[in-house]
């Protein structure tokens, strides 16, 4: 499984700091995707598990949870990376443009983002988006995290 980078990211799992890892070959190919150098399977390097744990070393005391953006189409790998990460007490997420995963990649999930990108409809921050953010393990659906809520003043 090759990965074209790895980021700390602060917005994709509301109340947590992650570690995310690009995921290569994705064959959904959405139109106007923001990633589309995720396209090519070939693209970036080899996400190896001595790699991934010596990241999860390095970013212990900074992060909470680990999210694999893509990498769906490599499910017995993704799975395996899944389990170590909540080993060491991290949550797992998964964002992906499928409408669901298997259940077995499910169990190993804390959240998952699912939904193909569709430009007319915005992504998660939208009130009109077809994606969603699940909380799996107590399915929940959590995309008000993401939803700017309108404030209304009150005169005195």
């Amino acid at each position: 499984m090759n990965i074209y980078k790895y980021d700390i990211l602060f917005q994709e799992v509301p109340n947590h700091i992650s570690l995310g890892f690009y995921v290569c070959g994705c064959s959904l190919r959405c139109p106007g995707c923001h990633s589309p150098e995720l396209w090519p399977e070939n693209n970036g390097y080899a996400l190896s598990e001595d790699l991934f744990e010596s990241l999860l070393d390095r970013y212990s005391q900074k992060i909470t949870c680990v999210v694999f953006l893509g990498g769906e189409w490599h499910p017995q790998k993704l799975v395996q990376l899944l389990s170590k990460a909540s080993a060491r007490g991290l949550k797992t997420a998964l964002y992906t443009g499928l409408n669901d995963v298997s259940p077995e990649l499910k169990s190993h999930l804390d959240f998952l983002k699912c939904g193909p990108w569709v430009a007319r409809l915005g992504g998660l921050s939208s009130q009109t988006t077809n994606q969603i953010f699940w909380d799996v393990k107590n399915a929940l659906k959590l995309n008000h995290l993401f939803q700017q809520q309108e404030i209304i003043k009150e005169t005195p």
